[in-house]
């Protein structure tokens, strides 16, 4: 089944209940859990095919939905020097579980393998 992505103002946001610490956390006691380690040195392993989509496209028409369907908050629309959003990717948290890959309405981001094996480390598994 294809993944149809569908226009923000089409629908009504939906506000989740806050994490209780019991069965739902916050991010980043998610992140301390999967022990997810990236070399803070190395290659990015996830890239925009064309950093303007994000600014000029996913925001106004999608409300920006890289930083939603992300578990790891790895895409942020953060201030730029002018007050303007723009995306800011934090790859350091990224769990690899490739949503951005599958769910980036316009398959604007590119997601490479990391060097050095990192990423999360579940020891419970």
């Amino acid at each position: 089944m294809t993944y149809v992505a569908k226009f923000a103002r089409l629908h009504s946001p939906i506000h989740y209940p806050k994490p209780d610490g019991v069965v739902s956390f916050d991010v980043p006691t998610s992140l301390f859990r999967s022990n997810t380690n990236h070399e803070h040195d190395q290659p990015a392993h996830l890239h925009l095919r064309d950093p303007t989509i994000p600014e000029l496209v996913n925001l106004p028409e999608y409300a920006g939905s890289e930083s939603r369907y992300c578990p790891a908050r790895v895409y942020e629309y953060v201030p730029d020097d002018n007050g303007q959003p723009k995306l800011h990717i934090n790859a350091q948290n990224c769990l690899h579980c490739k949503a951005c890959d599958i769910k980036d309405p316009k398959q604007n981001i590119e997601w490479t393998v990391p060097e050095g094996g990192g990423g999360p480390g579940y020891s419970v598994m």
